[in-house]
Protein backbone atom coordinates (compact mmCIF):
# COMPACT_ATOMS: atom_id res chain seq x y z
CA UNK A 1 0.00 0.00 0.00
CA UNK A 2 3.13 2.37 0.84
CA UNK A 3 4.54 2.07 -2.51
CA UNK A 4 1.21 1.87 -4.26
CA UNK A 5 1.18 5.49 -2.24
CA UNK A 6 4.29 6.94 -3.16
CA UNK A 7 3.69 5.66 -6.82
CA UNK A 8 0.70 8.33 -6.65
CA UNK A 9 1.67 10.82 -5.06
CA UNK A 10 4.98 10.38 -7.32
CA UNK A 11 2.66 10.73 -10.78
CA UNK A 12 0.56 14.00 -8.66
CA UNK A 13 3.76 15.70 -8.45
CA UNK A 14 4.72 15.11 -12.26
CA UNK A 15 1.25 16.41 -13.32
CA UNK A 16 1.44 19.69 -11.22
CA UNK A 17 5.30 20.08 -12.19
CA UNK A 18 3.55 20.29 -15.63
CA UNK A 19 0.82 22.06 -15.15
CA UNK A 20 2.73 25.12 -13.69
CA UNK A 21 5.71 24.84 -16.49
CA UNK A 22 2.82 25.52 -18.73
CA UNK A 23 -0.38 26.92 -17.66
CA UNK A 24 0.63 29.43 -14.82
CA UNK A 25 3.57 30.67 -17.10
CA UNK A 26 0.76 31.25 -19.83
CA UNK A 27 -1.55 32.82 -17.61
CA UNK A 28 1.10 35.24 -15.70
CA UNK A 29 1.88 36.11 -19.10
CA UNK A 30 -1.29 37.02 -20.17
CA UNK A 31 -2.43 38.23 -16.69
CA UNK A 32 -5.29 39.72 -15.34
CA UNK A 33 -8.31 37.39 -14.75
CA UNK A 34 -6.72 34.43 -15.82
CA UNK A 35 -4.03 34.70 -14.06
CA UNK A 36 -5.86 34.43 -10.69
CA UNK A 37 -8.03 31.55 -12.13
CA UNK A 38 -5.06 29.43 -12.93
CA UNK A 39 -2.62 30.58 -9.48
CA UNK A 40 -5.69 29.50 -7.41
CA UNK A 41 -6.23 26.61 -9.42
CA UNK A 42 -2.61 25.54 -8.78
CA UNK A 43 -2.90 26.47 -5.01
CA UNK A 44 -5.64 24.55 -4.63
CA UNK A 45 -3.74 21.57 -6.30
CA UNK A 46 -1.19 21.74 -4.13
CA UNK A 47 -3.53 22.59 -0.72
CA UNK A 48 -4.90 18.67 -1.92
CA UNK A 49 -1.57 17.33 -2.81
CA UNK A 50 -0.13 18.20 0.90
CA UNK A 51 -3.64 17.01 2.53
CA UNK A 52 -3.27 13.19 0.85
Amino acid sequence: VSAATKALQSVALGLLDEHMSHCLVDAARAGGAEQDAKLKEASDAIARLVRS
